[in-house]
């Protein structure tokens, strides 16, 4: 499969990012991953999207030592050597991936036009948290991409204290800015983090945002 690797960095944390045209996938390919024989039933564009996340992981990893792609766990998730963190995201034809020693999420989006805000506002926020998006002054397409993407990737950063599938209104928007993004705790997403808060960094990439939420 071609591929194309470049780094971004986001609040102290290097990103790997994989470039990827599925349309050169063959089947040697996945041979690569030790688990290649769980992705022998998926689709063409989910083999080429699983590929791509798994090498930018090991780009990710090799920094702290490890060369190995992650497996595939119990729940579906990677499985990072031990003492390590790690995430992936996929994105159209783009993956990324971050590894640190505590745990991390990060998420990529394409922008929402303003048809799909339409459809998705009320699924994603609340009345209160749009208001923080509008007082924000970033264009409302950009905010909304904002906020969905920053709940991703709060998630995938705590989801060893979170409660099974917490829904989007289980962490709340309260600040807004060129920079970061800061959510509160609900009880739904986790009784031991209610009304704790956490900071979602952010930045764009082209059309795409990428957030990334450090526990």
């Amino acid at each position: 499969m071609h591929i194309t690797h470049h780094t971004i960095s986001l609040a102290r944390h290097t990103l790997h990012r994989i470039d990827f045209d599925p349309a050169t996938l063959t089947p040697g390919d996945l041979l690569w991953l030790p688990h290649h024989a769980e992705l022998a039933a998926a689709g063409r564009k989910r083999q080429a999207e699983h590929l791509a996340g798994r090498i930018a992981a090991v780009h990710a990893l090799q920094p702290f030592g490890s060369t190995a792609a992650p497996v595939i766990g119990a729940q579906r998730q990677p499985c990072w050597p031990p003492g390590l963190f790690g995430s992936i995201t996929h994105c159209e034809n783009h993956a990324l991936a971050v590894v640190a020693r505590h745990p991390i999420g990060v998420d990529s989006e394409s922008l929402f036009s303003s048809e799909l805000c339409a459809e998705l506002t009320e699924s994603i926020i609340t009345s209160a948290e749009r208001a923080v998006l509008e007082a924000s002054g970033l264009p409302y397409p950009l905010a909304l991409t904002l906020a969905f993407s920053a709940k991703e990737s709060l998630y995938k950063a705590f989801s060893h204290r979170a409660l099974p599938l917490p829904g989007f209104t289980s962490a709340a928007i309260t600040h807004l800015d060129p920079r970061y993004l800061t959510l509160r705790f609900r009880a739904t997403f986790s009784p031991q983090l209610v009304d704790q808060q956490a900071t979602v960094y952010w930045q764009t990439d082209n059309a795409k945002v990428v957030t990334l939420a450090v526990s």
